[in-house]
Order: structure tokens, then C-alpha cells, then sequence
């Protein structure tokens, strides 16, 4: 009660223009049109154009993330939020937003970072990218497999180091994928298209691990469902391609890599927060596993002192999994669309129901 009440005194003294107005805020000027808050400029000019055609547009001018004494003070009276990854969507931030709020609109297939029961309670409508990024995210997870499979990157260090001084028949080579047997964890969309990539580089097999079997997308490809303990233990390769949820938060944690066989390569294009990144780095170290490719950590950027980034059989990119030109303009649209159509109480083109 005590909390609720803090925060109606902290929206009221906002809208009392208690707090000044962030220079670092950009605002357009039709204030009797709803109101929508835009959290990163670099988001695509595409969905701000239209926004800016029915609504009132504030957006974060920086392309860094808005900080969150920043994003709490501009959400309040928001009719709609377009937000990414970074920004957390939770309780506190919807109390400020008070009952304007009608729509939340990430540009991105996960909504972790959203507080899907608060806003149910409130009747705030969710949108998401669920199907746009699929394919730009299995190819970068087929690039992020073959240069971990083939020390891609590794090698390159040693053109530049001096390291590279004959041709020699051991050196920098990797397992390869002909005659793995590749597994995958979580076979929706992602999976599916990934498995399908696999295919050209004539694994022995695919196995994968789902919450439900499906037999007709897996036939595709000749996939076989396995359970979770035999992914671990027969996969040459395991690729992460799963949602981040309450069960799956860690579900690579010691135990699992312990399961894993000494030649496996482990690639995770999907959440941070599936994977135990202590009990990874132990792994690798020990060479309990072969390698690691990962496009998400825990945190986000991860720290330059990280003892992850110390090992040279741990690949790490900056989640760049959908930043495919078309693809983020698209999911920009999308993200727009989305805030339209809930504004005007329409359906969505992705709802999280």
C-alpha cells in the first residue's frame, strides 16, 4: 500500500513538471493525440513514422539504453511503450505509467524483460516479433556453429599475431559436423529452421528436445525427439533455441555440462539466462566440453573482465542473432503495427494473449 501510494505521489509530482524535461528526449507536438514512448531512436525510422502518424511520439534520443530513473519518468501518462530487451518492464514501472497505459510493444521474439502477469492484471496489451527474425536468427546461428566447429576466429587472431607460420597438418583443427549427431533444445520456429541448415553438412543425425514431440515438422528433416538427458549425452553439437521461462532459467547448469560428451560444442543463440555461465566456464576450462558459441550472455554487455572471455574455445558475439538489415526493419514495423492496431483496439499482428 505504501508502495502504491510513493508512486502516485512520484507520478503526480511529474506530471506537476516537479522534474525537469530531459533534454535527451525528443517530443513531437500533438498533445491531444494519444501518447507513446519510443525507448531507443535507433529502432528503425520506419516504426517512429508510424507512430508519428497517429500519435504523440516522445522518443529516447540516445542509442544507448534509457537509463530507468529516465524511463520511469517518461512513461507517465504513456498510452503506448515500444521497447527492446534492455528495458525492463515490471510492476514499478506500471504503477508510474498509471491507467493511460494500454499497450506494451517489444521489437524482439522474447518478453522476458516484461512482466507478463502485471500486465494482465491491468489489462495492458503485449506485443511482440515472434516469426520475422526466424530465419535471420538460424542463419547466424549456423555461422556462430561453424566458427566455433572450425576455430574461425581463433585462426584469424594468428594471421595478425605472427602465429601463422606454415601450413601444418594438426594445426587449428576443428571436429566438423559430418558424422555428429547435432542436437537441438527446443524445436519451435528457430529449431525447426536451424535443423533445417544443419541438413547440407550430412550429420549422422538430429536429435531434439521439446516440451511436446512434433512428429510432422521433425520427419522434415529426420529428427528424432529425444529426452533431455539423452540430448546431453549422444550430442556432438547441442544448439539452444528455446525460450527463457521459470523452467528453463539455468537448465545448463553443472550437472548438464558434466552429461555432455568431451567433443561437444555448445552454441546458444537464445537467452543468457538458460545457461549457468560459471559452471560453462568451468566446463570449458577443465575441457569438460570441446567449445562454446554463444550471441547471449548474462549480463548484457558482458564485462570485460568476465573469465569467459579469457578462454579461446569460448566464442562470444553481441547478440546480433536478428541484425539482419530487412529483418530489424521489419520487426521495427511490426513492433508499430502492434501499438496501432491495440490503440484502436484492433487485433495485433503478434499478441501475447
Amino acid at each position: 500500500m505504501f508502495a502504491n501510494l510513493t508512486s502516485q505521489i512520484y507520478r503526480q509530482a511529474v506530471k506537476a513538471k516537479v522534474f525537469k524535461k530531459s533534454s535527451r528526449l525528443m517530443m513531437s507536438e500533438t498533445n491531444n493525440l494519444p501518447k507513446v514512448l519510443v525507448t531507443r531512436p535507433d529502432v528503425a525510422s520506419i516504426g517512429i513514422e508510424l507512430l508519428k502518424k497517429e500519435f504523440d511520439v516522445t522518443t529516447w534520443s540516445l542509442p544507448s539504453p534509457m537509463p530507468r530513473e529516465e524511463f520511469l519518468k517518461s512513461v507517465v501518462g504513456k498510452n503506448g511503450i515500444f521497447c527492446t530487451l534492455t528495458d525492463k518492464i515490471d510492476a514499478e514501472l506500471l504503477d508510474m505509467a498509471g491507467p493511460e497505459l494500454k499497450v506494451v510493444a517489444t521489437i524482439s521474439v522474447g518478453y522476458d524483460h516484461i512482466d507478463i502477469s502485471e500486465c494482465k492484471k491491468r489489462n495492458i496489451r503485449i506485443g511482440y516479433t515472434p516469426d520475422v527474425l526466424t530465419d535471420a536468427t538460424a542463419e547466424l546461428t549456423m555461422a556462430l556453429l561453424l566458427a566455433t566447429n572450425r576455430r574461425l576466429f581463433e585462426a584469424n587472431k594468428e594471421v595478425f599475431n605472427g602465429g601463422w607460420s606454415s601450413w601444418s597438418p594438426s594445426w587449428m583443427c576443428g571436429p566438423g559436423l559430418k558424422g555428429s549427431v547435432i542436437g537441438i533444445f527446443g524445436y519451435g520456429r528457430i529449431g525447426q529452421e536451424v535443423a533445417k541448415r544443419c541438413v547440407p553438412f550430412k550429420p549422422k543425425k538430429i536429435v531434439y528436445f521439446n516440451r511436446s514431440e512434433k512428429p510432422k515438422e521433425a520427419s522434415e528433416v529426420g529428427a528424432s525427439f529425444v529426452n533431455f538427458n539423452d540430448l546431453l549425452k549422444t550430442s556432438d553439437v547441442i544448439i539452444v533455441c528455446c525460450a527463457l521461462t521459470p523452467e528453463t532459467k539455468e537448465i545448463f547448469n553443472y550437472e548438464a555440462f558434466q552429461r555432455m560428451k568431451p567433443n561437444c560444442i555448445f552454441i546458444n543463440t537464445s537467452r543468457g539466462g538458460l545457461v549457468d555461465q560459471k559452471s560453462l566456464y568451468q566446463a570449458l576450462k577443465e575441457k569438460r566440453i570441446w567449445g562454446a558459441g554463444l550471441d547471449v550472455t548474462t549480463p548484457e554487455p558482458l564485462p570485460l573482465d568476465d573469465p569467459l572471455l579469457t578462454l579461446k574455445n569460448c566464442l562470444i558475439l553481441p547478440h546480433i542473432g536478428s541484425a539482419d538489415i530487412n529483418t530489424r526493419i521489419e520487426m521495427s514495423k511490426i513492433t508499430a503495427t502492434n501499438i496501432i492496431k491495440a490503440l484502436k483496439n484492433q487485433e495485433m499482428i503478434s499478441e501475447i494473449k
